[in-house]
């Protein structure tokens, strides 16, 4: 028989475990990230000052009122106590309040869409610093990370300088996605045709992974790329590899990068057509496609045109000629 004492070891071995793992969730590397692992822990401590309590309440009376404790009182006629009842609606309500106020301040504060206003706690960031933007574009099962800036692109993987903030611009091909960096921030949804901001920073080197964290299809759980948060200076190092490494990405490229493939390994390009990401958003890759956005502008003159043609005398006169025309029996109709 297992002694007590191993027994007891091996109960609490997965809470030892779990005590000396570093969650990169709870510990990241970036300060958007950060910020939102503090705000994980505030709202699990205020929602603790509830559960703990009732757990220990629930053990005390059901201890106390047992059916063995004949020394328990027995008040069969008590139906109200106001300072019960203030405590047992008072303290979730402030809490509630608390959570919410707590909440709100930092969705707005950490708004993907909104610019950074520091590095970290300690660094605002300086007014000559212009942010890095990087174009994400989820695929079938891949990621692809365009440099417009650097006129470089990468497939399943990304690099980013450390103290430099990062606007992600994300998009998809085909399905809903969701992009996902853990050590920078937190996770926003790609959707084809659409593009949604992400704004973040690395705040000291790291290798790592992101993901996709939205299931859409049979390579969902091998869409990951690798990222690494490197120095400056090994960043434009970086870059001038790619360069060197040659290759293009070109419309022609991309059509054949576009088809689905599963574990897809890292390629690198040199070279990027420059109007390719705004094709990719508008749905427009392929030769004699119209895009989203021109099809769109187009739409929105010919409204214009009908309204301007409703508010003049002439086009008053033609619209509703033109309505008689359309509510006419036509007078070749086929007999049965």
């Amino acid at each position: 028989m297992i002694p007590l004492t191993v027994r007891r070891g091996l109960f609490l071995a997965p809470l030892a475990a779990l005590a000396g793992c570093n969650t990169v969730v709870m510990n990241p590397s970036g300060d958007i990230a950060q910020q939102q692992a503090h705000l994980i822990v505030i709202s699990t401590l205020l929602m603790l000052l509830i559960i703990v309590p009732v757990i220990f309440l629930v053990i005390y009376f059901a201890r106390k009122y047992r059916a063995g404790n004949t020394s328990a009182a027995y008040e069969p006629d008590w139906d109200h106590s106001t300072k019960l009842e203030l405590v047992i609606w008072g303290a979730p309500l402030l809490i509630i309040i608390a959570l919410g106020l707590i909440t709100w301040i930092y969705t707005h504060k950490l708004d993907p869409y909104r610019p950074l206003e520091r590095l970290d706690a300690q660094r605002p960031i300086p007014t000559s610093t212009k942010p890095l933007v990087v174009e994400a574009i989820a695929m079938d099962w891949k990621w692809l990370f365009i440099y417009p800036e650097q006129g470089i692109a990468t497939v399943n993987e990304l690099v980013a300088p450390v103290d430099v903030p990062i606007r992600f611009r994300v998009t998809a091909t085909s399905v809903m996605n969701a992009f996902y960096v853990p050590e920078l921030a937190g996770m926003v949804y790609a959707m084809p045709g659409m593009e949604i901001t992400l704004n973040a920073v690395q705040n000291r080197p790291v290798v790592s992974e992101g993901f996709s964290a939205n299931y859409s299809g049979a390579g969902y759980s091998d869409m990951r790329f690798s990222y690494r948060g490197v120095q400056q200076a090994d960043f434009d190092k970086w870059v001038q590899s790619v360069k060197a490494g040659g290759g293009e990405l070109n419309r022609g490229n991309y059509l054949t990068l576009e088809k689905p493939s599963i574990k897809e390994p890292v390629h690198r390009y040199a070279a990027v057509d420059q109007d390719l990401y705004h094709a990719i958003l508008n749905r427009c890759v392929a030769d004699g496609t119209v895009c989203q956005d021109k099809m769109m502008s187009d739409d929105a003159k010919r409204a214009q045109a009908v309204v301007a043609m409703k508010y003049s005398k002439d086009g008053a006169s033609r619209l509703a000629q033109a309505g008689k025309e359309v509510c006419v029996t036509p007078t070749n109709s086929v007999k049965k």
